[in-house]
């Protein structure tokens, strides 16, 4: 019986249940005081008795309980995974999206492509409709006028003064403050060109109860100036979108540029298109508002384009739609958190900024909702629809400088070899 027992071999085949090998000293039994190599496992598992039963059933190839034992331990977690995986996948599917890098979920921002791209379509048609039927309401930096600088004795309102000119037969006049409350700067429409007459008059058509007037500079600006002015404010329009479109195309691809040029004429159209179809004034302000909103429409297609880019550089085994819409949900927190501080200064100039910014602020809150809509779609889709891919990004070695193979047969080397 002592030689059974001494016997390595007999204890190997004949385990005991408490996993001792038979011998009634357990301490001898040596245990695993580290993590292992490969991150599984810890202390805490290596010194649970249950966990070393189950570990050292699985090393053993004989004994029909130590394959129950595993099969009991590693099926219920194996099926697990898999019932979770498939769900993941079936919700994924059910999304339209797929797993991207690091298990994030695409939104699919190009799975309602063909709508987005028809109401565009439609937009951009309805308000060239609305500009050659209604026309603009050109404002006196336009059509021309008079412009007077005013100082009051002490601060005046807005209202006040347009008041008071409206009562003295002087309709359309826009009024607006010059640094201070006691300054203003009046504009009217084309008035008689008797310039002494028309201060006489406005002097009396500008003084307020107990606030006496001085009228310093009366200017009468010509239709031919305001035509100028026009034309000048169409060109600077027209050229910077040329401008944009050469900076994309260097910067990125042509493809892109077409894209974010069309998207910034489409943010343009459609804000004037606006201004037309309600008869809203359109003057310099409202200028000024258009070509700060193609700014800022840009950055944000600059944001998008850059991480296409990069995704289609980085991400493998992805379709460019799926590359598309990987790049826009990732910037979509960005472009969430930019219009909504955006427009809560737009929406403070609009409410808070008086009569002299209200319409520059009505342009840029339009302006701002048509440019996001037009970073997520039209300036995505249009390169997507003229074949977009992961080629147009990778840097292609030149012919003039690839390596050339040279091979150098010399006669001697095979007759030393011969020898």
């Amino acid at each position: 019986m002592a030689i059974d027992k001494n016997n390595p071999l007999e204890q190997q085949n004949n385990p005991d249940r408490n996993g001792s090998n038979g011998d009634s000293n357990s301490n001898s039994t040596r245990r695993r005081n580290k993590p292992r190599r490969d991150g599984k496992g810890s202390n805490t598992k290596t010194n649970n008795p249950t966990t070393v039963k189950s570990d050292k059933s699985k090393t053993r190839r004989g004994g029909q309980n130590a394959q129950e034992l595993t099969t009991q331990t590693s099926t219920p977690v194996d099926q697990t995974q898999l019932m979770s995986d498939a769900a993941e996948d079936a919700a994924a599917q059910a999304e339209g999206g797929i797993k991207a890098v690091g298990n994030q979920r695409i939104i699919p921002f190009m799975k309602i492509e063909k709508p987005m791209a028809i109401l565009s379509l439609l937009m951009v048609i309805g308000s060239i409709i609305a500009i050659a039927v209604n026309g603009l309401n050109l404002g006196l930096d336009f059509t021309g006028g008079v412009s007077a600088d005013v100082r009051y004795e002490q601060p005046a309102e807005q209202v006040e003064v347009v008041k008071a000119l409206a009562d003295n037969g002087f309709d359309d006049a826009v009024v607006q403050y010059l640094g201070t409350r006691q300054e203003l700067l009046v504009r009217l429409p084309p008035q008689s060109d008797n310039i002494d007459g028309l201060n006489a008059s406005l002097s009396a058509a500008l003084a307020l109860p107990n606030n006496t007037v001085e009228i310093s500079n009366v200017n009468i600006i010509g239709s031919q100036v305001g035509n100028e002015v026009y034309l000048n404010s169409v060109m600077s329009l027209v050229l910077a979108l040329v401008c944009m479109l050469g900076y994309v195309a260097l910067r990125f691809q042509f493809k892109l540029s077409l894209g974010a040029v069309l998207s910034l004429f489409h943010d343009a159209i459609v804000t004037i298109g606006v201004f037309a179809l309600f008869g809203f004034p359109f003057d310099l302000t409202v200028l000024a508002a258009i070509l700060a909103l193609i700014g800022y429409s840009l950055n944000d297609t600059i944001v998008v384009y850059d991480r296409i880019r990069e995704n289609f550089r980085r991400v493998r085994g992805i379709t460019p739609r799926q590359t598309i819409d990987l790049s826009l949900t990732e910037t979509l927190r960005r472009t969430i958190m930019t219009i909504s501080t955006v427009l809560l200064v737009v929406l403070a100039m609009l409410f808070l900024g008086g009569d002299g910014l209200y319409w520059f602020s009505v342009a840029l809150f339009i302006g701002l909702l048509a440019g996001t809509y037009s970073s997520t779609y039209i300036a995505s889709s249009i390169p997507l629809r003229m074949g977009l891919s992961r080629d147009d990004f990778v840097v292609k070695v030149k012919p003039e400088f690839e390596e050339e193979i040279v091979t150098f047969n010399d006669p001697k080397m095979f007759e030393q070899d011969n020898i």
